[in-house]
């Protein structure tokens, strides 16, 4: 006669502790500069990582990673129109326009504000 099997835990993974206020401001500003060096992989590894670890921290790595991918759809319908001149002046505008609102979102994100960047498309929530 075989014994059954043991039954499982109730949880298998440890469930990871909610990050500190400052830590959440910390990473929240962190995710908004990354996108500047890094695009949208930065915002994205925080989100995948860090988003259940509290509030502030998963509110701010959305918004940076929707704008990003916003940015990225923009700057792919910018290469065609390169073509025809127009394209470069707007992947210009484009460049300068992420940069001013990351930098800004980065600022609001170290002062434990709320901010959701202007004109992006929201991918995740």
């Amino acid at each position: 006669m075989t014994m059954p099997p043991p039954p499982p835990p109730a949880q298998p993974y440890p469930v990871a502790p909610p990050l500190r206020p400052e830590d959440e401001k910390l990473w929240a500003t962190l995710t908004h500069l990354s996108g500047i060096f890094l695009s949208f992989v930065g915002a994205l590894v925080v989100y995948l990582v860090l988003r259940d670890r509290g509030p502030f921290i998963r509110a701010h790595s959305a918004a940076a990673l929707n704008f990003q991918l916003t940015v990225l759809i923009a700057a792919f319908v910018c290469i065609p129109l390169s073509l025809i001149g127009i394209g470069f002046l707007l992947l210009l505008a484009v460049g300068v326009y992420a940069l001013v609102i990351e930098i800004v979102a980065a600022v609001k994100a170290s002062q434990g504000q709320w901010y959701t960047p202007p004109l992006s498309i929201r991918f995740v929530s």
